[in-house]
């Protein structure tokens, strides 16, 4: 396989690049206490009784928060020195997680999978190319790959000309029967399958951009003449995609109300409203059916691209048992999972984290489904110590309405992760408050700035309508703490606000310093509020 790398450590940091993960996390992590084994980090220096029945007060008022009301909040904070609980509130009550179930998840497949464990993408034909340079059919063969993309489909198309292969006298198969073909989660409501957050799973797919959001095309819309239908580009979906465009541009000054969209059970994007004539281009993300096809279809034109004709057509299709040894054309390998993590966690992908639910299916069982990989998830928990009683997996995101965890569970993982061969790229990993490289802060960079947080919590968030969560870790100076902040029920946007309070009262008590001024209740919402800032494009 050619190795493939996210980042070269002999070149400068650019912010926002993908050689940017590791590094850059890097530079906030190494100046903090190090997470160490469970039970062996120092404890806090004053935990008596009175300081710590301080605390447990704060957190009582900040979550008198009438932003509260009607809702249900697990709340465990645990020193992990010493094993003290010095918060719980419905700690064993079971809650939706929303993305905090990616820690049970990105924990199982380090645990499982491995650090270094990387992603293959194949290119086969039964046989080497003839004298004339021809093969009969050609096969792009996935294996999970959460950050394949159409750069490297062209560079394994170079590859595949450079093989001598001029023409496929036959057909291009697209396959990812490496995982099985549900697409979707059970419960994942139909109306979210036009967007990124919920784009279908396949061994196969296309990463587009910098986060690698699997299963999607950039759709550029911009104004034409007053009274005119507005341009359309479908980006990677051009020609694979159907397009409806009913959009029309409208006067300069009037209202935006454009709407693109990709009706259930299509493979069409829709274009409805009117842009108007002085407007910029909007771009949004829109999922596509059937990403392997995509791919397929992506390949198809880098062959051509390279000098490669397809005479047939461009299906999906598996390499056929019969074939005792197939021939290589060509190959990619991802980066090593420890990197891979850095998108899944900093921008909460959801397609990463199924992908990888499948893969430890594959792994534990030889099959690549969720059920399949539920199993392996489960055992990899219990065989770090969690307690996996009160846990309901239905996914592997959180996107589902059918995961149910506890505040005292996600407590006992971020415990017993600290203390694990990984604890390194898991924590890398991480979110970190108030750091405003997106590769770094992820879907924390703009919360908790100018506070006692700011650079220090490391936790993973997690929002969608009626649930949100914020857990991790507060390192100091007089020691660490572990919490979890699941709140389910609440109306309008996500308590963010009461989040942030509690972090920083954490983080006050761990030895941080706030800036005299600083209010720490209340805090801009990204985005509508109901959704994962990232899911909403708006950090």
């Amino acid at each position: 396989m050619r190795p493939n790398t996210l980042r070269d450590p002999l070149r400068p940091r650019r912010a926002g690049g993908r050689g940017a993960w590791t590094a850059a996390a890097a530079l906030v992590t190494i100046p903090l206490l190090p997470m160490t084994l469970l039970g062996a980090s120092p404890a806090l220096a004053d935990t008596s009784a009175a300081r710590v029945a301080d605390l447990r007060e704060d957190i009582d008022a900040i979550l008198e928060d009438p932003a509260l009301e009607g809702a249900v909040s697990g709340v465990v904070v645990v020193d992990p020195a010493t094993g003290e609980e010095l918060y719980s509130r419905d700690g064993g009550e079971q809650l939706l997680p929303a993305s905090n179930m990616k820690l049970f998840t990105a924990a199982a497949a380090l645990e499982v999978l491995g650090t270094d464990h990387t992603f293959g993408t194949e290119v086969a034909a039964e046989d080497a190319p003839g004298r004339r340079g021809q093969v009969q059919d050609l096969y792009l063969v996935g294996r999970g790959d959460p950050t394949l993309s159409a750069e490297d489909l062209d560079a394994m198309a170079a590859e595949v000309a450079a093989s001598g292969v001029r023409t496929v006298k036959g057909d291009l198969y697209a396959d990812d029967t490496w995982f099985d073909s549900e697409r979707l989660v059970d419960d994942w409501w139909p109306e979210d399958e036009p967007y990124a957050y919920s784009a279908q799973i396949s061994a196969l797919t296309v990463a587009h951009g910098e986060r690698f959001d699997t299963g999607v095309t950039e759709v550029s819309v911009a104004p034409a003449a007053q009274g005119e239908p507005a341009d359309v580009d479908l980006g990677a979906a051009e020609g694979y995609a159907e397009l409806d465009n009913q959009a029309v541009t409208g006067a300069p000054g009037s209202g935006n109300t454009l709407v693109i969209n990709r009706p259930v059970g299509t493979n069409t994007i829709a274009v409805t409203g009117s842009l108007p004539a002085d407007a910029a281009p909007v771009t949004a993300l829109r999922t596509v059916d059937e990403p392997a096809a995509l791919a397929g279809h992506l390949f198809e034109e880098a062959l051509e691209n390279n000098g490669v004709t397809v005479k047939g057509d461009v299906g999906l299709g598996g390499v056929p048992a019969d074939w005792e040894a197939p021939e290589v054309l060509a190959d990619h390998t991802s980066a090593e999972l420890s990197e891979l993590l850095v998108p899944l966690m900093k921008f909460s992908n959801n397609g990463h984290a199924e992908m990888l639910v499948k893969s430890i299916g594959q792994e534990t069982s030889g099959e690549g489904t969720w059920d399949a990989g539920f199993v392996g998830v489960e055992g990899a928990l219990s065989g770090l110590g969690v307690d996996t009683a009160d846990l309901v997996l239905n996914d592997g995101s959180g996107l589902s309405r059918g995961s149910l965890v506890t505040a005292d569970a996600v407590v006992d993982l971020l415990g017993r992760a600290s203390g694990a061969s990984w604890e390194e790229p898991w924590s890398a990993s991480l979110p970190v408050a108030g750091e405003s490289d997106p590769f770094v802060g992820g879907t924390l960079a703009n919360r908790m700035r100018g506070t006692a947080a700011e650079g220090v919590v490391q936790a993973k968030t997690g929002t969608m309508s009626g649930v949100s969560a914020l857990s991790g870790y507060v390192p100091g100076p007089e020691g660490e703490l572990v919490f979890s902040i699941v709140n389910n029920g609440h109306s309008g946007p996500a308590p963010l606000a009461v989040q942030n309070a509690i972090a920083v009262r954490l983080a006050e008590y761990a030895g941080h310093q706030a800036p005299e001024g600083v209010s720490p209740l209340r805090a801009p919402v990204q985005g509508s509020g109901e959704l994962e800032c990232s899911w909403e494009q708006a950090c």
